[in-house]
């Protein structure tokens, strides 16, 4: 059995150069270990991912990451003044309505996509004893 320490997502970058100024200017991120190909390793309080540079391009068609914030509406707010375009949804039982979502269970959900097209996900939880109310 393996035994796992932590795990992070690894996010490919055509362009780390533009990459990294979308995730430091656009999210306000902070670069932590600079890796000898170019790519970063960003930390921050409950986790961390690499940008690593990669020939390969990504699909956009499924959520890559996803970053827990405490107020999705006010995230989403932030990142439309920093000029990121939010994803919009309209299905039957999943629509967004100016870029978030409302869960059933009372979650709240938005989706953007980097400068390299991987697809990434906002998302705030609620504690379960308050789904069960």
């Amino acid at each position: 059995m393996l035994k796992i320490k932590s795990a992070a997502p690894a996010i490919p970058a055509q362009d780390i150069k533009r990459a990294r100024q979308f995730y430091e200017q656009k999210l306000g991120l902070k670069p932590g270990e600079e890796q000898s190909d170019g790519g970063v390793l960003y930390r921050f309080a409950e986790g961390s991912f690499l940008l690593f540079p990669s020939m390969g391009k990504a699909s956009g068609d499924h959520t890559q990451m996803a970053f827990e914030v405490e107020d999705v509406t006010a995230a989403v707010a932030d990142l439309k003044s920093n000029g990121v375009k939010l994803e919009e949804y309209d299905y039957p039982e999943f629509k967004t309505r100016d870029g978030v979502v409302d869960m059933p269970d009372g979650e709240k959900g938005a989706w953007f996509k980097d400068s390299e097209g991987n697809l990434i996900a906002l998302a705030s939880r609620v504690p379960s004893a308050a789904r069960r109310s």
